[in-house]
């Protein structure tokens, strides 16, 4: 009993430790599809013709695909800014 409940107490510290340190805020995503558009700044990859999106590239990106080029793209979502307003959905009047 004591062994278990060693183990347990173990486990429950590394979990809040990956919690704590950022581990579950730190998920990323892919996109694949053809590079349309390059320069230094951004990118522009279409995955269908109804599906195309726009990354930025900064100089700490690793890779430097051509137009053209086959890529998947792995990114992280972070907001930079987030503005409310009234009589958004819930409200009621």
């Amino acid at each position: 009993m004591r062994r278990l409940i060693l183990v347990a107490f173990v486990l429950a510290m590394n979990v809040s430790a990956f919690v704590a340190g950022g581990y579950a805020a730190d998920k990323s995503y892919q996109f694949t599809g053809d590079v349309k558009a390059a320069d230094a700044g951004t990118m522009t990859v279409e995955k269908s013709a109804k599906e195309t999106w726009q990354f930025e590239v900064s100089k700490d990106t690793k890779g430097t695909p051509k137009v053209g080029d086959r890529v998947t793209v792995y990114y992280k979502m972070v907001a930079t800014e987030i503005e409310g307003k009234a009589g958004g959905r819930g409200s009621k009047k």
